[in-house]
């Protein structure tokens, strides 16, 4: 039977639920609109939990379709392919914050669809993906502990607007989106422009208010029609975990407490090896069960070793550091580089600088084309955890951690008219132990400024952790992997000495409140603060020069009307230039040309041959052209592409010139003087008058 719901938002972002309406074989489904924006989000769930698994095989994903917004797809199939980086994000974003809301231990196969509809401009998908899971799974009979809801947040003249249109976002300096339940947040995704903590908690709080209220309303519809949830099997302790506890609990306490992350697990493998030797012949078929018994006794005790002991597991304080290391210049071609170490987290950040053409063209479901002139992308190969695996293209989390760092370090980079450079970041993870995404920002850092781009301030990045039992809580600084795996929260700051311009947080657990995360954020600023010194030791400032390998470029602004003349009939002028010089040249409409070269002197001449081609000749002006035709009456000069004038045979040399061919000949280069333009625009030229001038010169200093 189909039903709709209305909710009635203060900031005038109202939301229309449809269920019952479509897709009636799912376990929950709605429509969820926002002004023109429609979605169809699905979930559906397998009837039995996959065997042999250890983790909750839930599977988000959003689908672009540009039909919503009335464009078809580019290239010659016509059809939407491979997930967007765009799609990748909004799918990640519907994830996080739902997963942690699902029975620990539910197995069964689960998948969220966000299907987009209509979508207009005002009005994104993004928060409406998860706040449409939130309803298709509250009303499915699949177990979920919601109700949970996300908001977009926007900073705009000392106000935040939750939910800000198209207009407010374009001069917002925060693009922030949180997801909570009523009680708690358990999700944080943000841009900005170097804001402090102060307001950035700010705008936090500001989101869960509204959260509350979108959450309560969406437990009227689950009270309303939601169906029973199916059982869940309770964890019931075997005889042989038992036993593995009761003989390997005080050898696997030891070998947690190891600093080095390869000897610690080399340690855990042995005791799992020789747990194995114990009771696989009185348990056989248990090497499964086996590897979960260890995993789960190093879990807890981590746990309780840090939330009661207040012992970190390489012995560091609650907010310490591991051992910092900065480099830059390390890769003589390259036009930049940096390599960054936090303890056994290693990251080099290579760039690369390019002509403004080379800048990376999206074909996404924005009405408008949207270029990118920073790109920042994330490499996580097999070897920088001591893996083994097939290559393959970047995964969800590499897209994430790029646009995490990319978010980071726009805030700093200059403005296009100073710095008309496309810059591409690449960041290898060559070793990971924890927070590789923060590690690539500092890295990066070094490399903006190794390679001379003028970057305003430089950025630090910091992964802060939490680990809640019972009624104690530990917040811990720069979180290695270990407490990244078996702690609660994952929550990365990154920003300058003056403010925060990228966040990130995830959470195991149903959320965190206000004065949590306070406290994670004085912490991680006071973290930053010590990494940027370590940043600032290898390198303070923005080197002045260029590599020497490093295009240059140079730009022009001339009359829009002229720019056919610098390209010319079927391009004949543009190629020209580009032949006498090896540059490369792009024009824009508005008449800015942007010249590339790989030396600054042949990218000179090309502006000077542009200058030439868009300035009217004058008379007094004085030209070093080519002869390019001689007629008996005199030469031809062209004094720049695509203008001629006539050398006539008196005005060749001081004294009388019987055949031009005497003095001139084709291909020569030449002086010549502007003497007069003629009304039919005919210009006339003398060598003559520049010999003269010559001569009196010569003779004055005689």
């Amino acid at each position: 039977m189909e039903k709709t719901y209305e909710y009635k938002s203060q900031n005038g972002s109202d939301l229309s639920i449809t269920i019952g309406k479509v897709a009636e074989q799912t376990n929950g489904e709605c429509l969820i609109r926002t002004g023109d924006t429609i979605l169809l989000v699905t979930a559906v769930a397998s009837d039995k939990p996959r065997e042999g698994i250890d983790f909750f095989p839930l599977i988000c994903d959003y689908q672009e379709k540009l039909y919503a917004v009335g464009k078809i797809p580019g290239g010659f199939i016509k059809r939407e392919g491979k997930a967007s980086d765009k799609a990748i994000l909004i799918s990640r974003q519907m994830d996080r914050p739902l997963r942690p809301l699902f029975p620990e231990n539910f197995y069964n196969d689960v998948q969220v669809i966000a299907t987009p509809f209509s979508v207009d401009e005002d009005n994104e998908p993004d928060c409406m993906t998860t706040i449409g899971a939130s309803i298709a799974l509250g009303i499915s009979d699949i177990p979920f502990y919601g109700p949970v809801a996300a908001v977009s947040v926007g900073y705009v003249d000392g106000k935040f607007i939750v939910n800000p249109n198209k207009d407010e976002r374009e001069i917002s300096s925060l693009d922030l989106t949180v997801a909570g339940t009523a009680d708690a947040i358990n999700m944080v995704e943000a841009g900005a422009n170097e804001l402090s903590e102060d307001e950035m908690l700010e705008a936090m709080m500001v989101a869960h208010a509204e959260i509350k209220e979108i959450c309560g309303f969406i437990q009227t519809i689950i009270d309303d029609i939601g169906k029973e949830k199916m059982e869940v099997a309770e964890v019931v302790e075997t005889e042989l975990q038992r036993k593995i506890k009761d003989k390997y609990t005080e050898d696997i306490k030891n070998s947690i407490r190891t600093t080095d992350k390869v000897q610690r697990e080399n340690d855990i493998n042995t005791i799992e090896e020789k747990c194995k030797e114990d009771f696989l012949e009185e348990f056989p078929e248990s090497e499964d069960e086996i590897h979960k018994t260890v995993d789960s006794i190093m879990k807890k005790e981590v746990r309780r070793m840090i939330s009661i002991d207040k012992i970190r597991p390489d012995g560091r304080k609650m907010d310490e550091i591991r051992p910092l290391s900065a480099e830059a210049g390390l890769l003589p071609r390259a036009h930049g580089s940096g390599l960054f170490q936090r303890g056994q987290t290693q990251v080099l950040s290579v760039l690369t600088l390019g002509s403004p053409g080379e800048e990376q063209v999206i074909d996404s479901m924005n009405r408008e084309e949207i270029t990118k002139r920073y790109i920042h992308q994330y490499n996580f190969p097999p070897f920088c955890v001591g893996d083994i695996r097939p290559l393959r293209g970047p995964g969800r989390r590499e897209v994430g951690h790029g646009h995490l760092a990319e978010r980071a370090l726009i805030p700093v980079l200059p403005d296009t008219n100073d710095f008309p450079y496309t810059i591409r970041v690449v960041s290898e993870v060559l070793s990971s132990n924890g927070s590789s995404s923060q590690a690539s920002i500092c890295g990066s850092t070094l490399s903006l400024m190794d390679a001379g781009v003028p970057i305003k301030k430089p950025v630090a990045g910091i992964a802060m952790g939490l680990i809640k039992e019972e009624n104690s809580i530990s917040i811990l600084t720069d979180i290695q992997g270990l407490e990244d795996h078996l702690g609660d929260m994952d929550f990365k700051v990154a920003g300058t000495k003056d403010g925060i311009t990228a966040l990130q947080m995830d959470m195991k657990i149903s959320g965190i409140n206000k004065e949590v995360l306070q406290e994670a954020l004085a912490d991680a600023h006071k973290a930053r603060l010590e990494i940027l010194d370590v940043i600032t030791s290898a390198i303070d400032k923005p080197r002045e020069d260029l590599s020497k390998y490093a295009p240059r470029i140079f730009s022009i602004d001339i009359d829009p009307e002229k720019v056919r003349d610098v390209i010319g009939s079927g391009g004949k002028t543009i190629n020209k230039i580009i032949d006498a010089t090896g540059v490369k040249i792009e024009t824009e409409d508005d008449g800015h040309i942007t010249v590339a070269s790989n030396d600054g002197e042949s990218g000179k001449k090309a502006i000077q041959m542009i200058k030439s081609i868009v300035t009217d000749p004058k008379a007094g002006d004085i030209y070093e052209g080519e002869v390019k035709r001689i007629m008996n009456f005199g030469a031809f000069v062209e004094i720049a592409i695509g203008k001629e004038g006539l050398l006539h045979i008196s005005q060749i040399d001081t004294k009388r010139t019987e055949k031009v061919e005497d003095v001139l000949k084709i291909g020569d280069k030449v002086r010549v003087k502007v003497t007069e333009i003629d009304r039919q625009g005919r210009i006339n030229l003398s060598r003559k008058a520049l010999l003269i001038e010559e001569e009196k010169k010569q003779s004055k200093e005689d």
